[in-house]
């Protein structure tokens, strides 16, 4: 109940010290109320934070090592029933070392004679094993002495390949560094190994320098992959973080058409693209819509495996009037992609004019919540950069193969931690662009590492056209 006062017995001087005091608490209302509507859109900004779904690995860029895992069936369980396929058993060796012919003198039921011309192979298999292995060593005398003419001494010349210095070969260097940067075998671990399985005692200083002077050796390969990637006229990029000197740097990513680049910075911006590109634009720029990728190339098509992910996290969050459709067009453009060989040049076109005028259509519809709104705001300002795959069977439609080139890296971050130093960085980088392009052309990892390690190696490297 609310009590009016008699203000007719009030005097000019109270009504006047009433309405100050009116004005005072209206003022403190005021800003009570203010931080109240704060407080309000902060809480609301929360709830809406908390009711909307978790981002995965299916509806997000999040790694898949951060998803949720299956539970493993309860014991006694009945397994789902796994899809059939033709069996398939190990091929016989072609060439083995020695072969095995065990005939019968008798059946063994009744003890009868069997003859030899009657029998044939009834099963046929191979027994593989593994030699011994161990270090071929070859000891050097170089002799010399005193001359008997001049006075002076003299020492015999090594043969070459075997000059002094670090008493393990080329095929060791080889090994330590393959085991250790593609097998991601901590030192500690890697002379552990060489001990135990080929009877090499070396010491974690000895693989450390190995690792150093094949630093060398694998820039100079990745000086040839670099020239191949800037002349590629398709360009896919992606970058990972890892660690060096207890710090976040980039290892980024370039895959050219015969070659795959990596290199380690400590930037994430797009100085390490123009750097590395300088005045040198490919015809078109494959990646994710990170702003760093942008501009570098002639056209830029967008991964459209992302864009499916971040369209299917907007619809878990209730926007079905954009995302949803707009997931279902970029799945019929992939669809169209992945049989664009067998298609015409102008069948493609006509699908290009049926996506575009979709589009139109879809990007007229007005998003629902927060995801849907700025993946809508995002396609208006990049929509061109969609369906560039769609005339140009050169460029992929996703970025897929970048991350799988990255994913080795991230195998080795996680196992490793980093690196101390960042020599160490850049020889890994280099390692990754020789096993990477070596992946890319079909050749075996080891051998290109021996190649390239070698000492007899040329400035040609034949992994590397032209």
């Amino acid at each position: 109940m609310t009590i009016t006062p008699d203000l007719t017995a009030l005097s000019h001087a109270e009504k006047d010290a009433l309405i100050v005091a009116l004005f005072r608490q209206l003022a403190a209302a005021e800003v009570r109320i203010a931080a109240q509507d704060a407080r309000i859109v902060a809480l609301e900004a929360r709830i809406d934070e908390l009711t909307r779904p978790p981002k995965t690995p299916d509806n997000s860029s999040k790694p898949p090592s951060q998803g949720q895992k299956q539970d493993t069936p309860a014991p006694g369980a009945k397994p789902s029933p796994r899809k059939s396929r033709p069996g398939v058993g190990r091929a016989l060796h072609p060439n083995p070392d020695r072969e095995i012919d065990r005939k019968l003198s008798a059946c063994p039921t009744c003890a009868s004679v069997f003859p030899e011309a009657s029998q044939t192979p009834q099963q046929v298999y191979d027994r593989i094993e593994l030699p011994p292995v161990r270090p071929d060593v070859t000891l050097l005398r170089l002799f010399g002495g005193r001359c008997a003419c001049c006075g002076e001494r003299a020492t015999a010349e090594a043969p070459a390949g075997l000059e002094p210095g670090s008493p393990f070969g080329q095929s060791i260097a080889a090994m330590v560094v393959y085991l250790h940067y593609a097998h991601a075998i901590g030192m500690e671990r890697l002379a552990l190994l060489m001990d135990e399985l080929f009877g090499l005692s070396i010491s974690e200083g000895a693989i450390s320098n190995i690792l150093a002077r094949a630093r060398e050796p694998l820039l100079d390969a990745t000086a040839a992959i670099e020239k191949v990637v800037l002349a590629s006229p398709v360009v896919c990029s992606d970058e990972t973080s890892v660690r060096v000197k207890g710090k976040n740097w980039w290892e980024w990513v370039f895959i050219g058409t015969l070659a795959v680049l990596h290199v380690i910075k400590p930037s994430r911006g797009k100085a390490v693209v123009t750097d590395l590109f300088g005045g040198v634009r490919p015809e078109v720029w494959v990646s994710d819509m990170l702003g760093s990728q942008k501009g570098h190339a002639v056209e830029w098509q967008v991964c459209l495996a992302h864009l499916i992910r971040e369209a299917k996290y907007a619809i878990e969050d209730g926007d079905t009037a954009f995302s949803a459709p707009f997931r279902r067009l970029l799945l019929r453009a992939m669809a169209i992609g992945k049989r664009r060989d067998g298609l015409k040049d102008t069948t493609l076109k006509q699908y290009l004019y049926d996506l575009d005028r979709r589009l139109d259509r879809i990007v007229g519809a007005i998003p629902i919540g927060e995801p849907g709104r700025k993946l809508h705001k995002r396609m208006l300002a990049n929509r061109a950069h969609l369906f560039v795959f769609m005339t140009n069977r050169a460029v992929p439609y996703t970025n897929n193969v970048s991350e799988r080139h990255l994913r080795p890296s991230v195998i080795f971050r996680k196992v490793t931690n980093g690196f101390r130093c960042e020599w160490g960085a850049e020889t890994y980088a280099a390692f990754r662009s020789v096993v990477s392009t070596a992946k890319a052309n079909g050749a075996s990892v080891l051998d290109t590492v021996r190649f390239v390690v070698s000492a007899q190696r040329t400035r040609e490297w034949p992994l590397i056209p032209g």
